[in-house]
């Protein structure tokens, strides 16, 4: 699934570097600079991109795991809840 982020950043990225070539060839070191600025910030978006999609990834499989095994869920966050709880909590000597 290519996302939106990952379109804008890849057409950041593209635009970045003409301003970078257009700049090298007329010696518009401004020019330049901005293309990189903007090469780099459309590999940013890019990477953000990659990441919520991921992300999403992560979370449908475990809304999957959720729905197909909820007591081996629920005895997970119990779990998990407890050893917060015991590691959070000063002890009261």
């Amino acid at each position: 699934m290519v996302d939106e982020n990952e379109i804008k950043g890849a057409v950041t990225e593209g635009v970045g570097k003409l301003k970078d070539g257009v700049g090298g060839l007329t010696g518009q070191t401004d020019m330049q600079a901005e293309g990189k600025i903007d090469q780099l910030q459309g590999k940013v978006q890019q990477e953000y991109g990659d990441l919520i999609d991921q992300a999403q990834e992560q979370l449908d499989e475990v809304t999957t795991l959720v729905r197909d095994q909820p007591f081996a869920a629920l005895g997970i966050a119990a779990g998990v809840g407890f050893l917060l709880g015991f590691l959070l909590i000063p002890s009261r000597d």
